[in-house]
């Protein structure tokens, strides 16, 4: 690999080892823009991330972390300004994308508050303070992308506690958009429809009855693929589309319209 080019950017994308992040970050590396990902627990998966980018031309790097753990936020941080510096010779980088998750599903009459605590602590409280300890090395200028869902605005049974979430965090947006824009840093939410992946347990792609059910209820006439969201985060992080700020952005397909 060259030396580091001071002014290539460089995306922070939590869970980029697998599902719709992998895409985000193979996408964006595409774009001219090298990749800092996250893992949870499979390293050999991002490490496999690391070497496609790399294969590609850009500069990338995994760390492990787990957004549940807030605790674990101020080292990984330092992690985090390490590899910069090390990697990239840089102090800063200026792209965070928040996509790391999990499925969860249950009845609202049945969601225990198990379930609830985990999906806040994911879904919300991660996301809320790993990007307030990330924004000392956050480049002013840059982009911060949330991933929500397009649950946030159509309902389906079993998904009201992960919903709620998201929703969340389409609030948070428009407020860290706000707030931060003294900075120069622009928030947006990418919403992504119903996608073929392994998340929820592979519902969507696995079940044809489900995908089938999804594609009926889609105007583009089939259920989404990881590379139909990748596309979309990648060019919310170009120069093109510095102006967009504190917008909700579905990418379902046209879900139940």
């Amino acid at each position: 690999m060259n030396t580091p080019n001071p002014s290539t950017p460089i995306a922070l994308i939590t869970g980029g080892s697998r599902g719709l992040g992998r895409d985000m970050a193979l996408q964006s590396a595409q774009r001219g823009i090298d990749v800092l990902l996250t893992y949870r627990s499979n390293r050999k998966e991002a490490e496999a991330v690391v070497a496609d980018i790399e294969r590609a031309g850009r500069r990338a790097a995994a760390l492990q972390l787990d957004v549940a753990v807030t605790s674990s936020f101020d080292g990984f941080v330092a992690q985090v300004g390490e590899v910069l510096k090390s990697r990239w010779q840089r102090e800063r980088f200026d792209f965070l994308v928040n996509n790391a998750g999990v499925g969860s599903t249950a009845p609202f009459a049945e969601t225990t508050e198990a379930q609830v605590d985990e999906l806040v602590n994911i879904h919300f409280k991660g996301p809320f303070f790993l990007t307030q300890k990330l924004l000392p090395l956050l480049s002013d200028g840059g982009r911060i992308v949330n991933i929500s869902s397009g649950l946030a605005r159509f309902a389906l049974p079993g998904y009201s506690a992960y919903a709620a979430m998201k929703g969340a965090m389409e609030v948070l947006t428009r407020y860290q958009a706000k707030e931060l824009g003294s900075r120069g840093i622009a928030v947006n939410t990418v919403a992504p429809g119903a996608i073929e992946t392994d998340f929820g347990g592979g519902l969507v792609r696995d079940n044809k009855q489900v995908n089938d059910l999804i594609a009926s209820q889609t105007a583009l006439g089939r259920v989404g693929r990881p590379e139909d969201i990748g596309g979309v985060v990648a060019s919310l992080l170009s120069p093109e589309n510095r102006w967009i700020n504190a917008q909700r952005i579905e990418a379902s397909g046209g879900m139940f319209l």
